[in-house]
């Protein structure tokens, strides 16, 4: 894909977190550590991404010094997080992340055996864009349906945080999640995005 044809980039987050996120910034695993928050995160995919190193351009730092936003939050992840909906948003980023020094594309989840890591923002080429942005990823294929949900999960990785400024609104699944936003975050732009939760 080309850098015009992405709009914009997605983090999912708990809406009882984005108060830090909007003061701290959205941080790398590592750092976020260091503070009080919510994790939703699968523990087993987290202890995948631990062991991972990003080769150059990301000069051998660890995936977990990063922080990482989706280019399409349509994807696996929020489909496994369907319970708890009402309970988080997906953060809009804007694609000016792609040009912080050390930023870094993937062609699939970073977490993958046979992901591919390009400096950004000459990276998205790498980026299959039908696929990152297709509504589902079944096929009859389990090895093609297994890579294309990978490919669902592509990301754009920045050393350690993504400033708040870079944060744009926020989406939900429906008016109760909105109000709950908008309670904790009234500053925050919020759209109710009922086909990106699934439904």
């Amino acid at each position: 894909m080309t850098r015009d044809e992405l709009h914009e980039l997605g983090y999912i987050a708990p809406i009882a977190t984005v108060p830090s996120i909007l003061e701290l910034g959205i941080l790398s695993h590592n750092r976020a550590k260091k503070v009080d928050h919510r994790d939703i995160a699968l523990q087993e995919v987290q202890d995948r991404r631990a062991k991972v190193i990003v080769p150059a351009p990301g000069g051998g730092r660890r995936l977990h010094d990063y922080a990482n936003v989706y280019i399409c939050p349509h994807n696996p992840m929020l489909l496994k997080k369907k319970a708890i909906h009402d309970e988080i948003c997906v953060l809009r980023v804007s694609p000016a992340v792609l040009d912080i020094p050390g930023a870094v594309v993937t062609d699939m989840n970073a977490g993958s055996d046979y992901v591919h890591f390009s400096a950004a923002p000459g990276g998205l080429a790498t980026v299959n864009r039908d696929r990152t942005f297709a509504d589902w990823w079944t096929h009859p294929d389990p090895r093609d349906k297994w890579r294309h949900s990978a490919q669902k999960c592509a990301e754009v990785l920045v050393p350690n945080v993504i400033p708040s400024k870079l944060i744009t609104g926020a989406y939900v699944r429906g008016e109760a999640a909105r109000d709950a936003l908008e309670a904790v975050a009234p500053l925050l732009a919020v759209t109710i995005n009922k086909h990106l939760f699934f439904q």
